[in-house]
């Protein structure tokens, strides 16, 4: 097998070029770098990785901890980790938590155990155990998706990086309110998750910007999944005066307030309007087409992996949370014509 000594003299430069260049620890100019690679090619030089964790302590793997894997939301957002993973040269090691407290913390020292550099988990609606477990053992993380109260004495410093939720879910009430609905219903998700508050947040917001009045009523918990917003939805329109619109709180959600509308013979714009957040590839295919807020998945996850990269580099540095913006796009769900489309920023417009 060829060695990286091998490597070295085929490419006309030292053992330590080589070295650099395989991982990534100093800049090599681009003509050199390229001379490695090409050498590492002909050769067929395979980097023994375990030999160099033993070294550096680093095993170039992340942990990756999100539930609903099967979401089209989520397999975005893998795509975006793992595309921006293996750029960098690190594996990864997956796992489902199932949205379960005790399920999480075991599947995170699951991961934790494995020696992976860093993770990337999208919490729990109760992370108290999992915030505990990363920062007793130091575990270099980043919160995806939903982001947490980090713990007021120090003991966990770690990033996060989620989507806008509250700005986006107002642009979408007062969408609908411009159109002259004056009874927009809500289906919710999981209560505890900060994504729910934020978009719980964001409904209210968009009611007190177009002058109407909140409503509890017109608020459903369908608790993230199809089943649960199908009897959300149900539940709404069972009312004496239901809601002449709805907005859904994500993909999941949508699909089974759709059932529900289906099931009571209802016609979407015609007879009820509908609003989604989560945009996903065959919305438009639906008739009508989806008016829906798209989340940028595929960037977050990037994001993500760029973000633990920098907290690996830089252990000591303060925590951020980042969020991105989301696009509003305009189809025919609502009730109207389709628009270009337009950023969604963190405030309603």
């Amino acid at each position: 097998m060829a060695t990286m000594a091998d490597v070295a003299r085929s490419a006309g430069v030292s053992v330590a070029t080589v070295s650099h260049v395989l991982n990534g620890t100093r800049p090599v100019l681009p003509h050199t770098r390229q001379a490695v690679l090409d050498a590492v090619d002909e050769l067929g030089y395979t980097p023994n990785t375990l030999a160099r964790s033993l070294v550096t302590s680093r095993t170039r793997s992340i942990g990756l901890a999100v539930s609903a894997i099967s979401n089209p939301y989520f397999t975005e957002i893998l795509q975006g980790v793992e595309a921006a993973a293996l750029e960098h040269g690190y594996s990864l090691l997956i796992a489902d938590p199932h949205d379960d407290p005790r399920h999480e913390r075991k599947v995170v020292q699951l991961l934790h155990e494995r020696r992976v550099d860093g993770m990337i988990v999208a919490p729990s609606p109760d992370p108290g155990e999992l915030l505990a477990y990363l920062g007793r053992h130091k575990v270099p993380t980043v919160l995806l998706d939903r982001v947490v109260d980090l713990p007021a004495d120090g003991t966990l410093v770690c990033d996060q990086v989620c989507a806008e939720s509250a700005g986006p879910v107002a642009r979408l009430v007062t969408h609908l309110a411009g159109l002259g609905h004056r009874r927009i219903g809500m289906i919710a998700g999981l209560p505890g998750l900060s994504t729910t508050d934020e978009r719980l947040a964001g409904y209210r917001d968009g009611l007190a910007a177009a002058g109407l009045a909140y409503d509890e009523g017109l608020v459903a918990h369908g608790d993230s999944e199809s089943a649960g917003a199908a009897q959300a939805t149900a539940a709404l329109l069972s009312f004496p005066s239901p809601p002449t619109a709805l907005v859904t709180a994500n993909n999941a959600m949508t699909i089974g307030a759709l059932r529900a509308l289906r099931a009571h013979g209802l016609s979407v714009p015609e007879d009820i309007a509908l609003c989604c957040f989560d945009d996903f590839a065959w919305a438009d295919l639906f008739s009508p087409r989806l008016t829906a807020i798209a989340q940028p998945s595929r960037a977050m996850g990037a994001e993500a992996v760029r973000v633990l990269l920098d907290r690996l580099a830089a252990p000591d540095g303060p925590a951020r949370v980042l969020r991105l913006p989301c696009t509003f796009v305009h189809r025919t769900s609502c009730g109207c014509a389709e628009q270009p489309l337009t950023s969604v920023k963190g405030t309603p417009s």
